[in-house]
């Protein structure tokens, strides 16, 4: 009776943290081994596997949820970065790529604009513009067509 009372609460755990947004399967196992002891482990599994089954926990939606939160300020570097340490398997990684790479010069052009607005002059400051962008997760290449986008778009005026 004691086991099931404890699976019942990890399963309540995970179904709370669920409500709130989507969780990998390796996010909620973390978070929810705080609450069951190392004897418990195979129990933990069996919730995990019981809330996939259902359709509660589902690595297709965190690839969703992330990618469409992060599309808007991250390159596809650091959105593939964060879908793997979260434990999405890299075959759904992959499949998402041909997605995220058809919007990411759209995405690279509106986090430049938002950040800097207007083309580097000197040296420095083109270097400067690269390494923001860079951390931000973009490619050289999708930044050097930004930049290029940018520098063409004040030669017109």
């Amino acid at each position: 009776m004691i086991e099931n009372n404890s699976k019942t609460t990890l399963k309540t755990r995970a179904l709370r943290y669920l409500a709130r947004r989507e969780y990998s399967r390796q996010e909620l196992a973390q978070k929810l081994s705080a609450y069951a002891s190392s004897m418990k482990n195979e129990e933990l599994m069996t919730v995990l596997d019981d809330l996939e089954q259902k359709g509660f926990l589902s690595a297709q939606r965190v690839i969703e949820q992330t990618t469409h939160h992060r599309r808007s300020r991250y390159g596809n570097q650091r959105i593939v970065h964060e879908l793997r340490a979260k434990g999405i398997d890299a075959q759904l990684i992959n499949d998402v790529l041909p997605t995220l790479k058809a919007t990411e010069e759209e995405a690279a052009l509106t986090v430049w604009q938002k950040k800097f607005g207007k083309p580097p002059i000197t040296a420095e400051e083109r270097a400067k513009q690269m390494r923001f962008m860079m951390s931000r997760g973009f490619s050289t290449e999708t930044i050097r067509q930004v930049l290029v986008q940018a520098s063409d778009s004040i030669n017109e005026y």
